[in-house]
């Protein structure tokens, strides 16, 4: 298996982290919610993902192999309520988000829902996965397993929890597997969208955080 390494800052490896993340998204039901015309989903999840990486690799951690096949882009304990400010210096350097008026509804509607959900289950620090994902082609190969690996073993360490959002009930298994359990089950109001919390360890035992 590959040594899963953090993400270099270098601009061609961001460039082929968000690469990686547009195709393992390309059909998830977040994104095909919020963009559900393929051709602007194409062409805006790159944007997102550059986006994403860029603040992982600056408000958190982001892991991968030397291939880039995978990526693990983690929020770091005391930043994982990405913020308006935070989100645009990292995205200075990327062309607007075109989304509509019709898709920024749809996003707000569902962002208020998340941050709620999300203050309500895991409150006090924590790390926040906010992407995991492999490339189709590597997928079922251990490879996500071996990603989630380097945050798992430091929020042990810390005896720190962790928490995640899926919209896709076959994820719930793996993340189980891994010491997660569903804290939350809701449809996002206004949403087709069933969202599932999940929180790995006891924020009542993660004294310093």
């Amino acid at each position: 298996m590959p040594e899963i390494r953090m993400l270099p800052r270098r601009s061609d490896a961001i460039r082929q982290a968000a690469s990686t993340l547009d195709r393992a998204f390309f059909d998830d039901p977040l994104f095909a919610y919020l963009l559900p015309n393929p051709a602007q989903r194409k062409r805006l999840l790159s944007r997102i993902h550059l986006i994403m990486v860029r603040y992982g690799l600056r408000y958190g951690a982001v892991y991968a192999p030397p291939e880039r096949e995978g990526i693990a882009c983690w929020l770091s304990p005391g930043n994982t309520t990405p913020t308006f400010w935070r989100l645009l210096a990292v995205a200075w350097r990327t062309p607007p988000l075109a989304l509509g008026v019709r898709g920024y509804r749809r996003y707000a509607r569902l962002n208020a829902y998340l941050e709620q959900t999300h203050a309500r289950v895991a409150p006090g620090a924590h790390w926040y996965l906010w992407a995991l994902g492999v490339d189709p082609a590597c997928q079922r190969q251990g490879l996500g397993s071996q990603l989630l690996q380097p945050i798992l073993a430091q929020a042990d360490r810390d005896r720190g929890p962790c928490y995640l959002e899926t919209m896709q009930i076959t994820n719930l298994a793996f993340y189980e597997r891994h010491g997660f359990r569903v804290v939350s089950d809701g449809v996002a109001p206004g949403t087709a969208l069933r969202v599932w919390g999940m929180r790995r360890g006891d924020v009542a035992h993660a004294p310093g955080w």
